[in-house]
Formats: structure tokens, sequence, C-alpha cells
């Protein structure tokens, strides 16, 4: 960007105007030029590993996508570390860009090893030393060290972890009624790299992971059988059933230390809120209101969850909190329709089905971002830090994933084979 600003110049007459002017010297002669200063919006400057054709790329992607303003172009030189920036550093601070990214890739006992910096580049200071990461060979482990190194670049420049490293669960279905396929599906925290966790041939709900992102729990429905709710790792195996209950067994949460799993069920009259260990056993009813109430999910600290009831009428479902230590309920939600509660990591905002738009409230009830009518009646899922929602939403007839920056990041989107429903963002393994 550039920005235009007047400069007044006052020129006096050269002394060949004497002949005409009244005293010794003319008038000052007043020149009004317009002119163009650069001014730099980049807030960092990348420079791309030495000795790397794969990382870089995906690093400079996941930075490019947040409120960061990350640029690799028309860099003045390109150092590989601290030592051979320090003889240089004027060249940099005269650019006006903060913060400044180097490193180089090496070969050690078969692996890649990564070193890099983060550079304060008024002061000339590494942030908090260099760092070093260590990876496999194989594309799909560099992807994820690429995305490693994203979330500690972003840490150390703004003090919040990046959400590069999560990932995204979601449901793909294929085909209408008895002839209906539905896929269960994970991909990166940037749309790439997506395989298939299952497939069934009927409806998938409500996907929801373990705090340590090996796990996920899901209900599965097939032709004239009721919902029931499986667990899977991630790393493979076959799917266990944690519900074998009658009736309908819906959208399961993990409890913060992944130990329970709360979940909705009918299978004792109307629907209720229901808590049952991880491992399966005799599940612990918990709300037992004479309405329907569904679609729990725990609070971050664990202590408390919300969930969906219709007691103030039908369809006019609202947003309740339960208190395990008191057993106070509490409304949450102010508006007229109001579903599909999650909480952020830190448990200040809840993405929620406000009408037929996603939207988000903080934890009084107060709508603080609308996200619009996405044509799918599904909440936004929060990235691990908060910064990041992902959606889903149907255009042109086809379904997309979006992925949208909170705070000014670029937003970008996916799109499937068929519909595309229930994304929800892992938290970043560890």
């Amino acid at each position: 960007m550039r920005t235009h600003k007047k400069l007044l110049i006052t020129l006096l007459a050269s002394t060949s105007s004497l002949l005409t002017a009244p005293s010794l010297f003319a008038a000052p002669v007043v020149l009004e030029l317009d002119y163009e200063i650069p001014v730099q919006q980049n807030q960092v400057a990348f420079v791309p590993f030495a000795g790397d054709s794969i990382l870089s790329a995906i690093v400079l992607s996941d930075l490019s996508r947040t409120e960061l303003k990350v640029t690799s172009k028309n860099l003045p030189q390109q150092p590989r570390t601290s030592s051979e920036l320090a003889g240089t550093l004027p060249v940099w601070q005269n650019m006006g860009i903060p913060y400044l990214v180097i490193g180089s890739t090496r070969t050690n006992r078969g692996k890649i090893v990564i070193d890099y910096e983060v550079i304060d580049v008024k002061s000339g200071q590494v942030i908090e030393g260099k760092q070093s990461l260590s990876s496999d060979k194989d594309p799909q482990s560099m992807r994820y060290a690429g995305h490693v190194i994203a979330d500690k670049v972003y840490e150390l420049i703004t003090g919040t972890p990046g959400d590069f490293s999560g990932r995204i669960a979601y449901i793909e279905e294929i085909g209408r009624g008895k002839d209906k396929v539905s896929r269960l599906k994970v991909m990166d925290a940037d749309g790439e790299n997506a395989s298939t966790i299952t497939e069934v041939k009927g409806s998938i709900f409500s996907p929801a992971w373990s705090p340590d992102a090996n796990r996920i729990a899901y209900a599965v429905q097939r032709e004239k059988s009721h919902p029931v709710i499986y667990v899977q790792n991630i790393s493979g195996g076959s799917a266990r059933v944690l519900t074998p209950f009658p009736g309908s067994n819906l959208s399961p949460s993990f409890s913060p230390d992944g130990s329970r799993i709360l979940f909705s069920s009918s299978f004792e009259g109307s629907s209720d809120i229901y808590e049952i260990s991880a491992n399966g056993g005799q599940p612990r009813r918990i709300i037992n209101w004479p309405s329907s109430e569904v679609q729990p999910s725990y609070a971050p600290d664990g202590k408390s969850f919300v969930f969906v009831s219709d007691k103030t009428g039908f369809n006019k479902p609202q947003i309740y909190r339960y208190e395990f230590g008191s057993g106070r309920t509490t409304k949450v939600s102010n508006s007229g329709y109001a579903t599909s509660p999650q909480f952020s990591v830190d448990g200040t905002q809840i993405a929620f089905l406000n009408g037929r738009s996603a939207a988000i409230m903080n934890s009084s009830g107060t709508v603080t971002a609308n996200l619009g009518n996405t044509g799918i009646d599904e909440a936004p899922s929060f990235s691990p830090n908060g910064k990041r929602v992902v959606y889903a939403s149907t255009q042109g007839g086809k379904g997309i994933l979006t992925i949208k920056s909170l705070n000014g990041g670029e937003s970008f989107g996916k799109s499937g084979q068929g519909t595309l429903r229930s994304p929800v963002w892992s938290a970043s393994p560890k």
C-alpha cells in the first residue's frame, strides 16, 4: 500500500527578478507536490529454509491465513542463521518489517532436522533462541512438521499457540434415502491431506474428538435402525459400540480428561442427557425433564456442560448450562432459537446455531459474531486457539467447508463430492 501526502515547498525567486520586484527578494512561490511514499504492511518476512523444498511452502501458507501479514518476496538476502544476519541487520531494519523467520534443514540418522529462528528485527534478538524439530522423510510426516513449525512461529510472535497442527473431522454424504453412503473423514487444518476413517451405508452424525485427538466418537444410523454411538481410534482398527441401547443415541462429547462422554438418548423415554465412561458401561442420567434435551457439550474445565432443551415451547429450543457441583441449571441463550452449542477452548465463547445462522456468543449469551445463513442447520466449531472457526455450508449445490478467521486473517473453503456436514476441529496433538 502507498499513501499520498501533500508537500509544501517554498521557493525564493531568483535575483533576476530584481528588475521588477518592489523589494530585494520576490514573494515566495509555494508549490504543492503530490507524492507517494511506501507504507510497510507486512509484519513477518519469511526466508524459505535452506535445503528445503516442502516445509517452507506449508509454513508460509499457514501463517498467511492468520492476521499476520507475511511475505517471502523481494527480500534483500537469504540468511540461514542469526549469525549470518548479524552483519547486515540494518538492511532488514530499514525495511520496517518487525519479524524475520529464517532456518535450514539437514539430515541426521535418516531423519530431517529443521533448525529455525524467529528474530525481532528492531533489536536483532532471537525470540526464545534457536528452535529445532526432527521429522521422518515421508510426505505426511513432513507436512505435519510444517504445521508444527507454523504453530510455534505464530506463538513466538503473538504469544498465542497456533492452530495449524490440529485436524478437522467432517462427514461426506453421497446419495439419498436407502442409497445414502456416509464417510467420516479427517483433513489437515489447511484443507489438505484428507483421509476416510470409516464409511457406512446410512447416516453419520455429530463427530467429536477426544482431548488427545487420538479418538473420535460419532453416531451412526443405518436403515430401519436407531442411532448408535461408536468410538474409534484415528490410527485404525474397528469401531467400538458405546451405546447399545434402544432409542436415539446422539451428540457425544468427551470430558476434558477423556475419561467420560456425555450424550443424549431416548432409551428411557424422551430425550435426556446422560454421562458414560469412555470405555462403555452403564450410563448415568443427568438431565431428566419432561421436555426433550439434546446436544450436550462439556465446558473446557469439566465443571459444567451446555445442552439444548425445548422446555419453553415447541420449536423454541434454548441453550442451558448445567453445573456438576451444585446441580444448578441456568439458561444461557437470549435469542428465539438457539441450538448446537460448543465452547471455545478458553470457555469464554460458545459457537451455536442462531435461528438459521451460524453464530458466536459470549458466556453471558450476547451474540458477538454472526456468520450468516449457511444453508445447513449446524453451528461452527472453534479452532484450538479460538482464533478461527470451521463450518459447513452449501454453495451452487455443492457442500463447502469454510475456515474463517475471527480476527482478520484469510478465509478459505474446501468442496467435496456430496454434502459436507458437521466439521469439528481437534486439539493440536501434544
